[in-house]
């Protein structure tokens, strides 16, 4: 009984935190901000259905899922680096270099450094 309640628990949070993201997606203005609802919240959400349905694999079934496991590693792998892809490409998009603040010791941003090259010192343009 005590399972019941949290694999319900679970789900009810799950439903929660995907309509919490899912609301921040549609009502934020900044495109940034709207990247934050998602990678965040909606993750969560779908978490917690996975870990509802591992604990009733568990609990119920009498036998734990991989594919489950899989599946919750390979979202909270990949949700952050995609969030970081779509943050890259808003600065592309939105920033000037003229708009940034000064850069660190080598003098270059890392995000904007896609089109320009340092000059190759002299003995690898000669192997090269």
């Amino acid at each position: 009984m005590f399972f019941e309640y949290l694999i319900a628990g679970f789900l009810v949070m799950a439903g929660l935190f995907g309509f919490v993201g899912s609301f921040g997606l549609l009502k934020l203005n900044d495109p940034m901000s709207r990247l934050h609802a998602p990678t965040k919240a909606t993750t969560l959400g779908v978490g917690g259905v996975l870990l509802a349905s591992m604990l009733h694999g568990v609990v119920v079934e009498g036998h734990l899922s991989l594919h489950e496991l899989m599946i919750t590693l390979f979202l909270f792998l990949t949700a952050p680096v995609t969030a970081l892809f779509i943050a890259k490409v808003h600065i592309h998009r939105h920033e000037t270099k003229t708009s940034l603040p000064k850069a660190g010791e080598d003098g270059i941003w890392a995000t904007h450094n896609v089109t320009e090259t340092k000059e190759a010192p002299a003995e690898d343009q000669q192997q090269g």
